[in-house]
């Protein structure tokens, strides 16, 4: 039986754990590119555990930090405790007019009704205010990561080649960045166990198939017997100014 996209987007909670401890951080170059020249209000859209959101909080801005999952963002107010965390949806966004300065969204927009969340977006910027989106993919090109790709599916997200913004985001530019994130065994498990598809797989699907990835951390000659796995990123950036 397959799972809709709704449901899949809210299946998250029930790794939340997993989700945090396995999922990477987000390069700081592409952070500074997404973020608009004396930004001051942020507020991060679909904001999981928070991932993105320590990275700007790091940087001294004002994040507010939205999420429909309960779960997730329990996580979030335990390592940062003094960031709003609302539960909301990018089609219903729980703040005020003209509030922020940025909305960054990181690995949700996929999720998101592309032209309700535009609108939403749009009203709580502020005149010449940015959208930035972000995600993460593995690079798969070489060695593990691309026996990785075969036992837990290959990363080839379309948003990550083009995105077509609704109004009023009309113009856009594409921004990548490759990076390494760097890692335990555990945590690729982790990271595994934590994707939606996983979530959601029958048990004994989800079983197989992170059967699979101890077997490859276990065999593979570049992961056998290490403690700290090197994992390659390519992390694709857009961003948009409210016209």
């Amino acid at each position: 039986m397959s799972v809709s996209g709704p449901q899949r987007s809210l299946s998250f909670g029930s790794e939340a754990a997993a989700y945090e401890r396995g999922r990477p951080s987000y390069p700081p170059e592409a952070i500074d590119w997404l973020l608009p020249a004396g930004a001051s209000d942020v507020l991060d859209l679909g904001a999981g555990t928070g991932k993105l959101t320590t990275r700007l909080v790091e940087r001294g801005l004002n994040v507010i930090a939205v999420d429909p999952i309960p779960e997730m963002l329990e996580l979030l107010t335990t390592s940062l405790p003094d960031t709003p965390a609302l539960l909301g949806t990018a089609e219903e966004i729980p703040l005020a007019d003209n509030s922020v300065d940025a909305v960054l969204v990181a690995q949700a927009w996929h999720w998101f009704d592309p032209e309700r969340a535009a609108a939403e977006i749009s009203r709580v910027l502020r005149p010449g205010g940015r959208l930035g989106l972000v995600w993460n993919t593995r690079d798969e090109r070489m060695g593990w990561v691309k026996d990785l790709g075969q036992i837990i599916g290959h990363e080839n997200d379309p948003f990550n080649h083009e995105v077509t913004l609704p109004a009023p985001f009309a113009h856009t530019e594409r921004q990548q960045v490759e990076w390494t994130s760097y890692l335990t065994p555990q945590a690729l498990i982790d990271l595994v166990a934590s994707r939606s598809y996983c979530i959601t797989s029958p048990e004994q699907v989800r079983t197989r198939t992170l059967g699979q990835v101890r077997e490859l951390l276990a065999t593979h000659p570049a992961l056998a017997n290490s403690s700290g796995l090197a994992l390659p990123y390519l992390t694709v950036s857009i961003r948009s100014t409210l016209s």
